[in-house]
Formats: structure tokens, C-alpha cells, sequence
């Protein structure tokens, strides 16, 4: 029988964040496989760092989703949100899915016929929209979801030089009891200036207003806004219906609904408070049903939601460097993972754990990548076990916005493997190299 380690008593005073009524943990969670294979497997294959995306974890999570809204509203659509994560091989998981394509740009809308979806089945969001990307909107049938005056004015243009129609919704920003309320992006509907939007659109010729759409902001927690913003939405489709006699096809209600990632200065952890779908799909189909809208001209019922949809299914498989002690005698960690490739780490306290058994010590730490720079901090106080370097550490939940918004910054960007539902690995995104880079330059 080995005998057990012998480790020092000492007394700590917390800080990297406070206990709940049930206290702190007793030890350190560990994370040594992913669907069942080793963390050391997959970083012996594929190096370190590397990112690995669960394709069993994706399809349970849509699954869910679809079941909280489909069993409480008879028309769902969800479209993914490709800036949350556009690789093609996660973006092929969600079409495989029945999802359609939300982008916001003309490269996203590129991507999502290349990767054959029907350009009737794209929602084209945003507030910046060529001339060039509206006409591959109009002459792909997408549906245009308007953000302002000036974009409508120019679609007015363009559908008179092509002489084709083009189906619009309009987004519309609200007071929904969130602060800070998002009013960037769209109409307002509390001045009336969406009413005005609604009522130049059903006047113009070859513009067919077919629906409303809001994102009412991002990592929303308070599911009754969703509600309320449900409810104001309905009433402008009532209003639409009284004066034109027009009935609008769809409600579109964006995303922002919350990953069970911490926020940063939150009191207690994302996977204790993160409303569920259920509860999403509650506030918002309540609305929906419970309004003047007659059940026979109820629209279908659009969701965009991404981060909820990918976040779990992300991890990102690093390496210690070094340790080390600040001035101040504090515990620094250096890992081979840095903010390039975590954009997420300056909005969550994300969970970084080691990937085998060791000490149950554990010290306050701040945890650093690799960068020159001094900003380049994954977590700025966690309670961490002991470890060596060369020890293989675990960072979970980090499958939203960070391979969309990764920047290629002193080192290059890592493999991106995803391990299939039989359990195989594949590479969906080779390690970059010098000719990577070069390969643009004159």
C-alpha cells in the first residue's frame, strides 16, 4: 500500500471568492477524461494547448431545448447563432439538427451557403449590411431583419434596381426591465419609432414585412423579460393585423440566454443559478399563448439562442509552465493557454481543473497564460491544488465566442479536435504554423 503524502497544515485566509451555506468544497474536482477518453490521450495526440468539442454534449443540449419549447408551443424554430461559433464542423452538428443559419455579416452568410444551407432558411441580423450583402440577401430569399432607417431606405433601393422582393422583418429593442437595456441595435418600441418602421414597410412596394424580431441583450438571467419583451412583440403583431389586415409569420426572440458559466462578481456559481429551458420557454410561450394573438394565426416561434447551445460542449486542455511567487508571496500559476485564445476570461471565472489526483491543498492563486502581456490573466483568484510543471489542467465550458473572437497573438493558435458520438477524434481545425501566416503576405 503506498504511503499517503505527508502535507503541511496551514491556515489560509479566503478571498478568491466566499463560501455558500454549505461551505467550500472538500476537494478539488478533477477532470481526467472527455466522453471517455483520457485528457492525456488527446493531449499526447493532438499537443498542448488544444481545444476539444463534444459533439454528444452539442446534440444533448439542442435536444433539451427543443423539448422545453416544442412541448410548449406548437411552431419552434432555432436558428444557430454562427458568430458564437462558426466552425463548420460544429455548425454542420446544428443544420444536421433542423437549425437554421442566424449571421450578421456577409462572410457569415458565405459560410452558411457554403455549407449548404438554403439561403430561405437564413436569418441576416446585424446593423451593418452592404449594399453587396443585401442583394445576396434578396436574391437568396433570406429573411432581412432590419436594424435601421438608413438600411431600409438602401433595401428600397436595391429591390427597385432588381426589381425582386425581398422579406424583411424589423429588430426591435425594448424596455424589458433589464438594465442596461439594450437599445443599439433597432427600433424603439416604447417612442414609437417601430411602429413607424412597421408602417413605411407595409406602405413600400416588393417589401413583404413577415416578422418581428429583439435580442433584448446577452447572458440574461431574469427569464420574466423575456416575457415582457414576448408580450410587446405580440401587441405589434395585433396592431399590424388591425390596420393592414396583414398576419406577420414568425417572432423571432434573439438569444442571450445564460451558459451555466460564473460571471465574474457573482456570488454564487453559474451551474447554481443559470435558469433552465424550461424556465425560457415558460416565460416566453406564456406570452405568446396568453395574448389577443387568435391560437389559429399564432406565429412561429423563432430562437437564436448560441451560448447556452455550445458552452458545455467546450473544452480547452492546457499545461502548467511554471509557478511562482509574486512579490507579495502570492501563488502564481503559468499555464501554455493564454487570453488570445480565451476571450471568454475576461467575462467568467472559468473553471480551470486539474486532469489527475494530487494534493488536496489548496492556496489562493492567480492563474496566467503564457502572453508578454500583463493582461493576460485566466483567472485573477481561485482556490487551486498544488501542481507540478507539466501537469495537465482542464479548462470547461469554453465553447462560446472564444474561436470566433481567438487572435493570433504571440503563439499560434492550437488544434481544435471534436470527439464524435462513437467516441473517435478528429481534427475540425489544424494547428496554424509560420506558413499559415505567411501565406497572405506579399
Amino acid at each position: 500500500m503506498e504511503k499517503i503524502k505527508y502535507e503541511k497544515p496551514v491556515i489560509s485566509k479566503i478571498t478568491a471568492g466566499m463560501p455558500s451555506k454549505f461551505g467550500l468544497p472538500a476537494k478539488p474536482k478533477i477532470i481526467s477524461e472527455i466522453d471517455g477518453i483520457p485528457v492525456s490521450k488527446l493531449m499526447e495526440e493532438y499537443s498542448s494547448p488544444v481545444f476539444v468539442f463534444s459533439e454528444k454534449t452539442i446534440r444533448n443540449t439542442i435536444s433539451e431545448a427543443r423539448r422545453a419549447f416544442e412541448t410548449r408551443y406548437p411552431k419552434v424554430q432555432f436558428a444557430w447563432s454562427y458568430k458564437t461559433n462558426y466552425l463548420d464542423a460544429v455548425c454542420k452538428i446544428f443544420q444536421d439538427e433542423g437549425a437554421w443559419a442566424e449571421v450578421v455579416s456577409g462572410f457569415e452568410f458565405e459560410k452558411a451557403l457554403a455549407l449548404g444551407v438554403n439561403g430561405s432558411q437564413v436569418l441576416f441580423n446585424g446593423p451593418e449590411k452592404s449594399a453587396n450583402d443585401l442583394e445576396l440577401a434578396i436574391n437568396h430569399n433570406a429573411c432581412i431583419h432590419i436594424d435601421h432607417f438608413d438600411e431600409l431606405y438602401l433595401l428600397m433601393e436595391i429591390i427597385r434596381k432588381l426589381d425582386k422582393t425581398a422579406r424583411v422583418a424589423i429588430r426591435i429593442n425594448m424596455d424589458t426591465g433589464i438594465y442596461p437595456m439594450w437599445d443599439r441595435f433597432g427600433f424603439n418600441y416604447e417612442n414609437g419609432e417601430a411602429w413607424n418602421a412597421i408602417n413605411r414597410i407595409m406602405l413600400a412596394e416588393k417589401l413583404e414585412l413577415i416578422g418581428l424580431h429583439t435580442h433584448i441583450g446577452t447572458y440574461i438571467m431574469a427569464t420574466s423579460a423575456y416575457g415582457i419583451a414576448a408580450s410587446k412583440l405580440a401587441n405589434l403583431m395585433m396592431a399590424t393585423h388591425r390596420k393592414f389586415n396583414h398576419w406577420l409569420k414568425y417572432i423571432d426572440m434573439g438569444g442571450g440566454f445564460a451558459s451555466k458559466n460564473t460571471l465574474k462578481g457573482a456570488y454564487m456559481p453559474g451551474s447554481e443559478t443559470c435558469p433552465s429551458f424550461d424556465e425560457y420557454a415558460e416565460a416566453i410561450t406564456n406570452a405568446l399563448i396568453s395574448s389577443e394573438i387568435p391560437h389559429e394565426n399564432l406565429p412561429a416561434l423563432f430562437l437564436e439562442t448560441g451560448r447556452a447551445l455550445i458552452d458545455d460542449a467546450g473544452y480547452l486542455l492546457t499545461t502548467v509552465l511554471a509557478n511562482k511567487r509574486s512579490s507579495i508571496g502570492r501563488r502564481n500559476l503559468i499555464i501554455d493557454a493564454g487570453v488570445n485564445l480565451l476571450f471568454t476570461s475576461f467575462w467568467y471565472n472559468l473553471g480551470v481543473y486539474p486532469s489527475k489526483p494530487g494534493s488536496e491543498y489548496v492556496e489562493e492563486t492567480t492563474i496566467y497564460g503564457p502572453l508578454c502581456m500583463n493582461i493576460d490573466v485566466i483567472r485573477d483568484a481561485i482556490n487551486f491544488p498544488h501542481v507540478k510543471t507539466g501537469d495537465q489542467l482542464v479548462i470547461e465550458r469554453i465553447g462560446a465566442y472564444n474561436v470566433t473572437q481567438w487572435m493570433q497573438f504571440i503563439t499560434y493558435r492550437p488544434n481544435v479536435v471534436l470527439i464524435d458520438l462513437e467516441g473517435k477524434t478528429h481534427i475540425i481545425r489544424k494547428k496554424e504554423d509560420l506558413e499559415t501566416l505567411k501565406e497572405k503576405e506579399n
